[in-house]
This record gives structure tokens, C-alpha cells and sequence, in this order.
């Protein structure tokens, strides 16, 4: 699976939401700023290259559905990175820095260690 660029992650998001779409379903997702259509259409077969989506074809129109699934490019991609950079490849590092910074509380630490014990 190859990194996404900013963009290709925006389409990604609003895939992800849609399920699936057509590229004109797409457009309403991006209003600050507006993408153009033509722009989303070059972007989604770029995803699409990457092996991200899929498509069925309807006559002369695409309707595109992702390939991937949001939680395996963001256990891959997302928090990786975060925690490769800036956690030195730790998530002690990354859940202590919450509990530091009053991000997360001590009631919610024994709700995760609890998940975790049990196989969550």
C-alpha cells in the first residue's frame, strides 16, 4: 500500500463516507476550497492506479468505491507516522504524552487497559 498525498486523502475521506460515488457525488465534500471536477476525476483515477478503488462502469460514467478500508490505511499510514515521528516509535510515548497534556484521563487509561486485557 502505498502513502497518500494530501489530497488523495481528502478523496479518500469522502469515499470512505459515500460508500460509493460517482465523481459529481464527490464535489460536495470539498467546499473550502471547492475542488474542481475535473481535478477529483484525475484524483480518483490516481487512486485507482494506486489500487485504492475500484469502479463499475454505467455507460460512459464511473462509479468508484474504495478498495482499501479506512482503519488498515490508517493503522499503516496515519498512526504509524505520528508515532514514528513524533513519539520515537512509541506508543507509550504517545499515550503518556496524552495523560501529560490532560488529553486523556486516568478513568479512560483503565478503560483501555481493561479493553486490552480482555483482548479488545
Amino acid at each position: 500500500m502505498e502513502r497518500l498525498t494530501n489530497k488523495e486523502e481528502q478523496v479518500m475521506h469522502a469515499l470512505w463516507k459515500a460508500e460509493r460515488a460517482f465523481v459529481k457525488d464527490l464535489l460536495p465534500f470539498f467546499t473550502d476550497p471547492p475542488l474542481h471536477y475535473n481535478t477529483v476525476s484525475t484524483i480518483v483515477r490516481n487512486l485507482e492506479e494506486k489500487g485504492y478503488v475500484g469502479h463499475r462502469t454505467y455507460g460512459n460514467t464511473h462509479e468508484y468505491y474504495p478498495l482499501v478500508v479506512r482503519e488498515a490505511y490508517q493503522n499503516q499510514y496515519v498512526i504509524g507516522k505520528l508515532v514514528g515521528e513524533y513519539f520515537d516509535n512509541s506508543y507509550k510515548n504517545l499515550v503518556s504524552y496524552f495523560a501529560q497534556n490532560e488529553k486523556i484521563s486516568a478513568a479512560e487509561l483503565r478503560e483501555i487497559l481493561t479493553m486490552i486485557e480482555r483482548g479488545e
